[in-house]
């Protein structure tokens, strides 16, 4: 496939495992910085991140998700929050987080990185906040780990689009 976008869309895939590496700085603000190049309504941008990668830091994650494996082996998670503060409209301000998560995803994709969308850890947000000493304001999205992943065969099938569409004409 000739088309880079379509390419990293097709081929991006959740990344559960890592290896050993380090994530560089400059990377994690790469996938930062491509979230924040997602729309949002009015242009108001209402993400805040966090760089986690202090191991003790990391560690404390654990006991807030089902999903401690990643945790552990992840070697950086980034907390997506959302400002309630300059929120205009809780359903677009809420998509505009989902559009930001997927860019994210995508950059660490072209960047050699593997990633997953954690949103199971929602439950534990209050505690998330308390760790990082983050004001009320800050509602936690989701949190993505990542690193080098650990292997690239990840396996995922989608419905026929037929499934999918409801009306065409």
């Amino acid at each position: 496939m000739d088309n880079p976008v379509l390419k990293a869309i097709f081929s991006r895939r959740s990344v559960r495992e890592y290896d050993a590496r380090p994530v560089d700085k400059d990377l994690l603000l790469k996938v930062i910085e491509a979230g924040s190049w997602a729309p949002s309504g009015l242009n108001n941008q209402p993400w805040r991140f966090a760089i986690v990668t202090e191991p003790g830091l990391k560690a404390a994650f654990e006991s807030l998700t089902k999903y401690a494996r990643i945790i552990k082996a992840a070697k950086a998670l980034l907390p997506v929050f959302i400002d309630k503060d300059v929120m205009y409209h809780e359903v677009k301000d809420h998509q505009a987080i989902g559009a930001c998560l997927q860019n994210m995803l995508l950059a660490a994709h072209s960047l050699g990185l593997g990633a997953v969308w954690l949103g199971e850890i929602l439950k534990s947000a209050a505690e998330v906040r308390k760790l990082l000493k983050l004001p009320d304001n800050l509602e936690l999205m989701a949190v993505i780990a990542l690193g080098y992943p650990a292997r690239r065969d990840q396996k995922s099938r989608r419905k026929p689009l037929d499934e999918l569409i409801v009306f065409k004409n």
